[in-house]
């Protein structure tokens, strides 16, 4: 009987309390989406290594992204893989994108060494100048670079998203396998997400 009257009494003072309702402090402590573009390593020395099927749907998709975040403002980053090894090196036709992808040439430009393009790069600086928090990966390769990149970006507490239709690998079968593991969203997805965003 004591129980029952004690809380009673404590859930009347928490009702009468003033100040802000519960909603309204969960509603506060929402974060913001502020979205911006990666876009990963789709280099000349790179793309004949991708079945034709695959590289023609992502390569247009990618754009399509491209276009897509740029109609509502939010960054695009290109990230491009740099390597002695390989000879795919910053001044060679080898390094650049194809002059169809519609990267520009003020668009922020990332060169890194490893896999994740996190590792040894400004990468985080960069989208921390940006004032961006939720980070959608396309490219490639999706078991490679973008898996690599996607997995780092939770080390600095992103929300990170792989783009549908718009990763690509060497085995068709891999690219799907990742995008369903992972969870890939969709343009529509991608959209409504932008949409909804406050600068």
């Amino acid at each position: 009987m004591k129980n029952t009257i004690c809380l009673s009494i404590l859930i009347i003072l928490l009702v009468m309390i003033p100040g802000k309702s519960f909603s309204q402090d969960q509603k506060e402590q929402k974060t913001k989406i502020k979205p911006v573009l990666l876009v990963i390593d789709i280099q000349n020395a790179f793309l004949p290594m991708i079945p034709e099927q695959e590289k023609e749907m992502a390569m247009s998709n990618i754009n399509s992204y491209i276009e897509l975040f740029r109609s509502y403002g939010y960054p695009v980053i290109g990230i491009y893989h740099s390597s002695e090894e390989y000879g795919v090196l910053p001044g060679t036709d080898q390094f650049e994108f194809p002059t169809s992808v519609l990267i520009k040439p003020e668009d922020t430009r990332i060169i890194k060494t490893y896999p994740d393009g996190f590792n040894k790069t400004d990468l985080n600086e960069v989208i921390m100048e940006k004032g961006s928090n939720t980070l959608f990966l396309c490219g490639l390769s999706a078991v490679g670079c973008v898996l690599a990149t996607w997995l780092g970006a939770f080390n600095y507490d992103y929300q990170a998203f792989l783009l549908k239709d718009a990763i690509m690998s060497h085995n068709s079968e891999y690219t799907n396998n990742i995008e369903i593991m992972f969870d890939a969203v969709s343009y529509d997805v991608v959209k409504l997400i932008l949409e909804n965003s406050e600068k």
